[in-house]
């Protein structure tokens, strides 16, 4: 793990499925890049949302 890192929850549909993943980063661009990356440009991220821990 790198130092300042977040989870964050992200929402996005991939070839018609909606799909929530959670991806560990530290800003939520960095999040989107993983996801883009991982799924290929055609998925279509719908929301990136910071996990909140109490």
């Amino acid at each position: 793990m790198r130092c300042g890192t977040r989870c964050f929850t992200v929402e996005m549909e991939v070839n018609g499925e909606k799909h929530v993943k959670i991806v560990t980063a530290r800003t939520p661009v960095e999040a989107r890049k993983t996801i883009r990356i991982e799924y290929g440009a055609d998925a279509k991220i719908v929301t990136v949302l910071e996990d909140k821990k109490k």
